[in-house]
């Protein structure tokens, strides 16, 4: 099945105005053009620019009906407490704000708007022709790249001066370079073979090759309009890079970001219907040549091998509603959450097959996972949306395959982050009161939180620096800032102010695969 599609252009705004407005005026034309541009440059990178959702809800014709256009004006002035949404008082006009909303009110959900192979091609920007003339060494004081640490800066309103990706020492907490990304900066991944790059999406599915050694983009393409997933090939050679707009994943040349192939996500689903699909989670793993894509509403996992026209292995009725994943066992075996039915499967890559479907509390997100040797055994932590009865922290023996424990924890969280040589397993609190300006803390051998810290803002992904001494946490929304404690002691180290952090991720987690194993447990990975 091939999905209809529309470009978003021009031709789609004059489409989208003579839908909306079938007497054909050319001033409500221009007003419909007017309020899609609008919409696009202030609320798609959250909201999704086919007004189906992405990290927000969903605002289209279905979703606002009956709502006050009121109500809907006093949120997008004053914004939503303790969420993403800024006020937008101030920014917009009150003239673009009454008309802003009588544009979502009016305008459907787009059909999965196209981006294509060669539309990705003319987006190519090469801002650096000869690399050979970069620097050989960092231009900045670093004793390893492993602690490198990189932030996602998402910005006040998600675009603009304070979008970028920021990168830091993990041993001074000193900023070492920032690289603006035009819309929120959403994933930071790094190349396993050479640790000068790194790889930097937005929420607007623009890719930015980095070169970390004098702090700059060499290459950028946009490759969808919205969508989080990106993956690194084990020998550097290959991205792949999926969107939740339009359904599609692609294989770039992680070199040159030249696309190779896209693949159309689409697959039958666990209940039998074919579905056209968002990309979940994409990852690489160091066990073989394959890139590994997450099919969201299709509950199906493909692994793409890397060679000739890249045959793709389907692994079909995963779960309900699959997202984000991580993996153990020197990269053999991936733990995919799914939300719906709160599940976590865990999936043998050698093998392509499912090995068993496991509890995981209420809408398990398993973020870039935690595994961690705890006592001769090998155990995996998940986190949940849920704000329900079963607010825990999941613990799965990795070797078994079974639920070691679930840990009550104070409220839904998001993202774990576990270290071999630190003593706590941190979660995100993101519960909407004032239990989000809290990591809990659970200790590795009791499995029980021992400690709750107040970070100054809404607390998100804590990640630890490669050695494991400091774990680092954005203290977003109010905070501002990315807070720095040490491992043991939980006392606060450091502050490093910054404009919405979000996303954290350590170059060390190339070497060491997940989030908790060591180096020592990583070894023999490749085959």
């Amino acid at each position: 099945m091939k999905t209809a599609k529309l470009l978003l252009s021009s031709t789609l705004a004059a489409s989208i105005a003579a839908t909306l407005f079938p007497l054909g005026a050319q001033a409500t034309s221009d007003d419909a053009k007017k309020y899609h541009q609008l919409y696009q440059d202030n609320c798609a990178s959250c909201h999704g620019s086919d007004h189906g959702g992405f990290l927000a809800p969903a605002l289209n014709n279905e979703t606002l009906k009956g709502r006050s256009p009121t109500a809907l004006r006093t949120i997008v002035m004053s914004g939503s407490f303790d969420t993403l949404m800024p006020p937008f008082y101030g920014k917009l006009s009150d003239d673009d704000i009454r008309g802003l909303v009588k544009h979502l009110q009016s305008t459907p959900k787009l059909d999965n708007p196209a981006w294509t192979i060669d539309d990705m091609k003319a987006s190519l920007k090469v801002l650096v022709a000869d690399e050979s003339k970069l620097p050989e060494k960092p231009t900045y004081a670093i004793g390893d790249m492993d602690d490198v640490i990189g932030v996602a800066a998402r910005g006040k309103y998600g675009r603009g001066e304070g979008s970028k990706a920021v990168f830091i020492n993990s041993k001074t907490h000193q900023k070492i370079g920032e690289i603006p990304t035009n819309a929120a900066a959403h994933i930071i991944d790094y190349n396993p073979v050479n640790p000068r790059w790194a790889y930097v999406k937005n929420d607007t599915a623009e890719i930015f090759k980095v070169d970390l050694y004098s702090m700059q983009v060499v290459r950028s393409i946009k490759t969808g309009f919205n969508g989080p997933g990106l993956g690194v090939s084990r020998d550097g050679k290959y991205l792949m890079a999926g969107s939740y707009v339009p359904h599609n994943a692609v294989i770039l040349n992680a070199d040159t970001l030249e696309p190779l192939k896209t693949f159309e996500l689409e697959g039958v689903d666990p209940d039998g219907n074919l579905v056209s699909s968002d990309s979940g989670m994409v990852i690489g793993t160091p066990y073989a040549d394959v890139l590994v894509v997450a099919l969201e509403n299709a509950g199906q996992v493909w692994v793409v091998d890397l060679k000739d026209d890249f045959p793709v292995t389907k692994i079909e009725n995963v779960g309900r509603h699959l997202h984000d994943a991580f993996l153990t066992h020197n990269g053999t075996k991936l733990m995919v959450a799914s939300y719906d039915d709160s599940i976590v499967t865990a999936i043998d890559l050698k093998e392509r097959k499912i090995i068993k479907k496991l509890d995981a509390g209420c809408v398990p997100h398993v973020g870039g996972g935690a595994a961690v040797e705890v006592d001769g055994r090998t155990l995996g932590f998940g986190t949940n949306f849920g704000d329900c009865d079963k607010m825990v922290v999941s613990v799965w023996d990795l070797d078994k395959m079974e639920v070691v424990k679930q840990v009550p924890v104070s409220g839904g969280t998001e993202s774990p982050a576990a270290h071999q040589n630190a003593p706590y397993v941190a979660v995100d609190i993101i519960s909407k009161d004032k239990r989000a300006r809290t990591i809990q803390l659970i200790d590795k051998k009791s499995l029980e939180v021992v400690k709750t810290l107040d970070v100054g803002g809404h607390a998100y992904f804590p990640e630890y620096s490669a050695d494991g001494k400091y774990l680092y946490v954005s203290a977003g929304y109010n905070g501002d800032e990315v807070a720095v404690f040490d491992s043991t002691s939980l006392e606060k180290v450091a502050a490093i102010p910054m404009e919405s952090p979000a996303g954290i991720f350590s170059h060390g987690r190339t070497k060491y695969i997940t989030r908790g194993l060591s180096p020592e447990e990583s070894k023999g990975a490749k085959q």
